[in-house]
């Protein structure tokens, strides 16, 4: 398809994107195509009569159109469409987009970039971008836009700031402990720019105030820690035509890219299904090494700020992937899977769904039919069991956890090896599996019913709930 350079002028109608392919035999074809899929840009072109205006040129390749065929001069796929409007350099900005002296000191070094400069930083002062989770990756993003000057940052979250939290989360300090996320996230981005409009959404990012959340902002920045919410992320960023600037990390590898853009690939093109419940544990199961939201969520700055300011080439279509261990970057590419159900070319997906649902996290009556009583037990309860029955504690964490503290008389099987070594489980005595907090023990417990221990079950809360309930001396983590 024809390429289409679009000027700084009209990128608020292309969502900041400075080029874009349109499908079109002629310059009339390309424009309508234009207008179709960004409202707004053909009235700055053409007179309410079709013609040219006239403070506007166009360019296939290095020839005006207006030496060649005029709006129905013929183009192919390899041409290059430039638009070329008139520009004054001098029109009135409204006073809430002016710089104050102290905002031109403060982004100076932004200014003196010709890829920036003054246009540039007052497009970063209009900006709205919404984050999406205040934990490892937004406590980056959330630092460089702030300090970006980014007009409008809305924060998405609903935890309490946990000592856990302070070794990756960089926005919240050791006095910060249990305190909301984002009244400490507030404080923390005032303390960096007292200029920055800061909207806090505290609650759960769930079907039904997505929509209506997002909608106020031009950008969404994916920081989010499960899968039903990433999907969600994904599926509000297309309904509402707003660029999703995603990131994940696990341990010591990280991903980013950006979704959601036309034209361009969603989070489903690339993993239309979720996992199984269980199989990719979150890094409070599985850890993550500090720094590495540090490097992943300020690459999600950068993008944000490029696409606001029209500039670099973007993530769109690319999906980089980083190894901290291999200290090595690499890059693949994407593609819009036109079979996409949301972002395809017939979608099944016209509104939200039932995120838990699709991503198979069970609710708590869904235990395969059985009652929830009969799956688990409390640790106060397995604490006056193990004085009387015999019972065989398998402790499916990993052997680093396992150091760091366990359960007297458990039998240590990671939970990946559990299907090689079911025949270390005894099906003399009652089972019970417990991990970090009861997540995993939920697909060790299927793995064990399936395999023929039915009567199975696990600790709820894991040896979380045994410090809180039976032993503080065993270290949470």
């Amino acid at each position: 398809m024809p390429k289409v350079h679009v000027p700084s002028a009209l990128r608020l109608y292309t969502r900041n994107l400075s080029s874009i392919h349109i499908p079109g035999n002629t310059i009339r074809d390309i424009l309508v195509a234009l207008q179709e899929s960004c409202p707004g840009v053909q009235r700055h072109v053409f007179h309410e009569d079709g013609n040219l205006r006239g403070f506007v040129n166009i360019y296939v390749n290095e020839e005006n159109i207006r030496t060649l065929a005029g709006a129905e001069t013929r183009v192919d796929e390899k041409d290059e469409i430039s638009i070329v409007p008139s520009v004054a350099g001098g029109s009135h900005t409204p006073d809430s987009q002016m710089l104050s002296h102290e905002e031109i000191m403060r982004y100076s070094r932004h200014l003196i970039l010709p890829d920036v400069a003054m246009e540039g930083q007052r497009k970063l002062k209009q900006a709205r971008i919404l984050v999406i989770g205040a934990g490892g990756l937004g406590s980056p993003v959330l630092m460089y836009l702030a300090a970006s000057g980014i007009g409008r940052l809305g924060l998405v979250d609903f935890d309490m700031v946990a000592a856990s939290n302070l070794h990756r989360q960089v926005i919240y300090r050791t006095d910060s402990i249990g305190q909301p996320k984002l009244d400490a996230a507030r404080a923390f981005i005032k303390g960096i720019n007292p200029n920055v409009r800061v909207d806090l959404h505290e609650a759960t990012f769930n079907t039904r105030n997505a929509l209506d959340i997002a909608d106020d902002y031009d950008i969404i920045i994916d920081g989010t820690d499960n899968f039903p919410t990433r999907y969600l992320v994904n599926d509000v960023s297309v309904l509402l035509g707003k660029p999703n600037v995603y990131g994940s990390i696990f341990k010591f590898e990280g991903q980013t890219s950006v979704f959601g853009v036309e034209d361009g690939p969603c989070y489903r093109c690339l993993y239309p299904e979720p996992p199984a419940p269980g199989l990719v544990p979150s890094c409070a199961e599985g850890g993550v090494l500090g720094v590495l939201p540090g490097i992943i969520g300020t690459i999600q700055a950068t993008e944000a700020i490029k696409l606001i300011l029209g500039t670099g080439n973007s993530l769109v279509g690319r999906l980089v992937l980083y190894d901290a261990l291999a200290m090595r970057f690499r890059e693949v590419k994407l593609q819009k899977d036109p079979k996409c159900r949301i972002c395809g070319d017939q979608p099944e997906i016209t509104e939200l769904i039932d995120y838990h649902q699709f991503c198979g996290v069970p609710g708590k009556s869904e235990n395969n039919g059985k009652d929830v009583r009969d799956i688990e037990i409390s640790a106060t309860q397995l604490h006056r069991k193990l004085k009387t029955d015999p019972v065989m504690l398998v402790d499916i964490r990993e052997p680093e956890e396992w150091a760091i503290g366990h359960i007297d008389g458990a039998v240590l099987i990671p939970l990946g090896s559990l299907p090689h070594r079911l025949s270390e489980v005894d099906n003399n005595c009652e089972i019970i599996a417990y991990c970090r907090s009861g997540v995993r023990s939920l697909h060790a417990l299927e793995l064990l019913h399936n395999a023929g221990y039915p009567s199975a079950k696990h600790l709820r809360g894991g040896i979380l709930a045994w410090s809180d309930d039976v032993d503080s001396s065993i270290p949470k983590y």
